[in-house]
């Protein structure tokens, strides 16, 4: 078991574009959105894997990640009907010494960027670049299992 320490902001300009050393294509689902626990299933490009996360206390929750085989996790997605596909672009960010994700949203969620910095410890200190907006680390809202269920703007 992993434990998953992360930030969550909002993006107020594309400059993370040109800053990016790569991107991957993501198609992911939830399987159950449970308070307790979400079970997700994530294509990234040709690899795919399941997912599931603990219960979010602050910035910090368990999570296991196995990878799966691509077409079994296509199957999921068609096989168990699940309309709540998220599709995103995600850039890879290199600033200061860290690496940050930054999701760009498709589809349903159009319009919506948000970036992340995954941390070692809940005090870590780190240095913010220049397309980091408002913090969402703690607004629901922003959680990718809930917004599998909305549309953007909410």
């Amino acid at each position: 078991m992993a434990k998953e320490i992360e930030r969550k902001y909002l993006v107020i300009s594309d400059e993370y574009k040109i800053m990016a050393k790569k991107s991957r294509h993501i198609v992911q689902a939830y399987l159950s959105t449970a308070r307790d626990a979400t079970v997700r299933v994530r294509i990234i490009d040709e690899r795919a894997y399941i997912t599931v996360k603990g219960r979010t206390e602050g910035c910090c929750r368990d999570e296991w990640e196995y990878e799966i085989p691509a077409e079994d996790a296509r199957q999921m997605i068609a096989g168990c009907h699940l309309d709540n596909a998220i599709d995103k672009t995600r850039y890879y960010v290199d600033f200061d010494g860290r690496t940050w994700e930054v999701d760009e949203f498709a589809g349903k969620l159009a319009g919506l960027t948000v970036a992340e910095i995954e941390l070692t410890s809940t005090d870590d200190t780190f240095a913010l670049p220049s397309f980091i907006g408002k913090e969402v680390t703690d607004d629901p809202r922003y959680f990718n299992s809930v917004l599998s269920t909305l549309s953007y703007p909410f």
